[in-house]
Formats: C-alpha cells, sequence, structure tokens
C-alpha cells in the first residue's frame, strides 16, 4: 500500500483548500442544539453546495454519480475538511455513508437511480431501522415482522437509537419476513418511506440533553416488494455490507477530527492557569505526556484507516479491519474528551464562554464529553468488536 501523496493529490489538495477557506465561512454556524428542522436545513445546504462544487460522493464510483476518486485524494479531501472545521454531515451521515453505499453493492438499477443522486444533493435524509429494545448487541434477535400481501410488505413492530429518525425521509429497515427460519436467515433489508401512515417516532432526550436518537413504531406500514434490497430472507447478509460500512471508512471524518479536538484541548492547556503556581496547565509535564500519548495514538489509528479506505478501495468492500478502527476510536474519542474536561475542571459546567481562553465554550466541551459515552455502545457495541477482531481478523475460533 503507498499512501504517499503525488503532486497530481497536492493540486488537489490546494483546490479543496481554496474552496473551503471560502464556502465553510459564508455557510455560517451551525443552529442551536436541539432545533433539528433548522439542522436538516442548515446541513442539506450545505450537502447541495459539496454536491455543486463536485465534492460529493467523492469515493463513490463515478456510474453512480460520485467523482471514484483514487483513495490518496479521497484522504486529502478528509484532512483538508478537518483543517478547514467545516460542517459535520450529521443528518446526512445514514445515505452518505451506510444506505449509499449498501444501494451501491447491493441495490437495483431502479432502486440507485432513484435514490442515489437524492442522497447526494441533501435532497433526502435517512434513518437507520436496526436496533429494538430486545435486539441490540444480538441485532439477529429482531422481532419487527413484514408479511408480504400481494405487491407489498406489511410492518409492524419497534426500533429504537434510530439516530435522526425525526428529520429522515427514508429508513434503511430490518425485518423478519419468514420466522420459521432460523434467526440469521429470516431477514430482509427494506426501504421504508418515513413520511406514510402507520410510522411514529418519538424523539429520546438523552444525557447532554439533546435529541439524537429516536424510538420507531410500526403499525401496518406498507412497503413496496421493490424496496426490498437483496433477496428476501437474504437480509442479514446484506445488514453485514452495512455494518462494514458503518464501522470502516464511515468513522474516517470523526477520527480525523480527533486531531481537531486535540489541537484545541492544548490551546485551552496553555492558556489556563495551573491549579497550583505559576504558569499554566501546560506546563504539568503529566499532561503534556498524555498529550503526547493521544496524538500517537490518534496518528496510529489515521494510518488504519487510511489503510482501510485502501483495502476497500481494492476490493469494492469495506476492510473487515474497520471494527478494530470502530473500536479505538471509541475508546480516543472517550480518553481525549475525558481529559479536556479534567483540564478545563469547573470552568466545563460554566454552560457560557471562557473569557481569555480563546473563545472556548466550556459547556460545548462537557457536552463532547457526554457524547463520546455512547461510542462504545453506537455501530456495535466494544464486546461485538473485540468478537469480529478475534473471528474475522485473527482467525480464532467462533464463541459459544
Amino acid at each position: 500500500m503507498d499512501l504517499t501523496y503525488s503532486a497530481d493529490d497536492e493540486a488537489f489538495r490546494a483546490e479543496v483548500r481554496a474552496w473551503l477557506e471560502v464556502e465553510v465561512p459564508k455557510h455560517g454556524p451551525p443552529p442551536p442544539p436541539g432545533d433539528w428542522p433548522a439542522r436538516r436545513a442548515y446541513d442539506t445546504a450545505w450537502q447541495r453546495k459539496l454536491h455543486d462544487a463536485g465534492y460529493a460522493g467523492l469515493h463513490w464510483p463515478a456510474e453512480f454519480g460520485g467523482r471514484g476518486l483514487p483513495v490518496t485524494q479521497q484522504l486529502v479531501y478528509l484532512e483538508e475538511y478537518a483543517r478547514a472545521d467545516a460542517p459535520y454531515i450529521s443528518v446526512n451521515f445514514v445515505g452518505l455513508m451506510h444506505a449509499g453505499p449498501t444501494l451501491i453493492a447491493e441495490g437495483t438499477d431502479e432502486q440507485r437511480a432513484f435514490h442515489l443522486p437524492k442522497i447526494l444533493k441533501g435532497e433526502s435524509i435517512w434513518a437507520q431501522g436496526f436496533s429494538e429494545p430486545e435486539a441490540g448487541s444480538d441485532l439477529a434477535s429482531l422481532r419487527t415482522r413484514a408479511v408480504r400481501e400481494g405487491d407489498e410488505y406489511v410492518v409492524n413492530g419497534q426500533k429504537i437509537w434510530s439516530t435522526r429518525a425525526h428529520v429522515a425521509d427514508y429508513c434503511e429497515l430490518l425485518v423478519r419476513t419468514d420466522p420459521d427460519a432460523p434467526k440469521h436467515k429470516g431477514i430482509s433489508w427494506l426501504i421504508l418511506d418515513m413520511h406514510q401512515p402507520g410510522v411514529e417516532v418519538r424523539p429520546m432526550k438523552t444525557i447532554d440533553g439533546e435529541s439524537h436518537f429516536c424510538e420507531v413504531f410500526f403499525t401496518d406500514a406498507r412497503v413496496p416488494v421493490t424496496n426490498l434490497v437483496g433477496a428476501e430472507n437474504d437480509g442479514w447478509r446484506v445488514t453485514n455490507v452495512t455494518l462494514r460500512f458503518e464501522r470502516g471508512t464511515a468513522f474516517a471524518q470523526h477520527i480525523i477530527n480527533l486531531r481537531t479536538q486535540l489541537r484545541r484541548l492544548v490551546r485551552m492547556a496553555q492558556q489556563i492557569p495551573a491549579s497550583e503556581g505559576a504558569g499554566t496547565a501546560w506546563d504539568d509535564p503529566t499532561l503534556r505526556t498524555k498529550v503526547g500519548h493521544l496524538q500517537a495514538s490518534v496518528d496510529a489509528l489515521w494510518r488504519m484507516t487510511q489503510k482501510g479506505i485502501a483495502d476497500a478501495e481494492a476490493t469494492g468492500m469495506p476492510s473487515p479491519s474497520g471494527s478494530a478502527v470502530k473500536l479505538r476510536f471509541s475508546e480516543l474519542s472517550q480518553e481525549l474528551s475525558e481529559l479536556a474536561v479534567a483540564v478545563l475542571g469547573d470552568l466545563a459546567l460554566a454552560g457560557v464562554r471562557i473569557d481569555g481562553i480563546d473563545g472556548i465554550d466550556g459547556v460545548e466541551v462537557a457536552r463532547e464529553y457526554l457524547w463520546s459515552l455512547q461510542y462504545t455502545i453506537a455501530a456495535g457495541t466494544s464486546q461485538i468488536q473485540r468478537n469480529l477482531i478475534a473471528e474475522r481478523i485473527l482467525g480464532l475460533p467462533r464463541s459459544r
């Protein structure tokens, strides 16, 4: 694997940097937390700007509306995106990183033609309907039923932890289509219209005061058979395609944003007075050692991510190493945000921007810490990731 940046890559970097330097400030800051209609409008407007400028779906094949750029330029783009502190894709995440790539890999020509352009242009938002109250880590235990009636499936059941379902247009939905088959064999992957009768979305307030996640209830909701992705009862295989996208390249932007968080932590420490004596918190050699270890870990994780993206480009499928990437990212995110709260101390709970400390918002630092707690659960718990690493990467016997 050669990830040396060529002259063409560096020319692309200059192009991307110049565009972001103009467009990011012009787009303005995101709306306040909790205003989800405004957040949807903000994110979809940004996605349309990326599309119109040719920066949407850089890793998608050209025949599906993307750019099909080489892996080195995909990585350059992510580095510059983080450097510019450009808007996080937020409400577009499931469509761009999960549903879109799954449709490219498994969808019909008609499904791709209808959905992929809308995803890239920011015209449709997707949610994920996988987990249930009694089917989280053991996802194949799901109970939501889909009974075929003619040219439609009739869906009844409940999903939970559906990220941003309250602003979504479509749902990548796992259902049980054969209740008599072994639990991994009777599952199907459907595209469900969220705006139809029989779909009720209830936002859930989390510890940070926001409503990122939702419960979704289905009562005789109807899905055309043409919205089946893959074969009926073959949804578990399709699901693993989606999950490997979720655990692999989908975390690339998150990982490179850790560098931004680490730089901000250092800036804070260089300005906050030391708890004892003169100087600043940055004068503490223990803190500098911790930051050095975190920096080395972030750099190593980015190299793992680069390899995973390169593997995905070579094979057309996410690398199984995505489980290792996701696991370590989850841990690093918590370690970094916890250290930031420790550096700020009581100021992290102030709830206001802190005068004289580079405009740092203490409550935002605290919110990032609280949000980081979910990473060891979301997209597969850390325990699940360790099992996958043992079985699919190390070749160890399956757990009983």
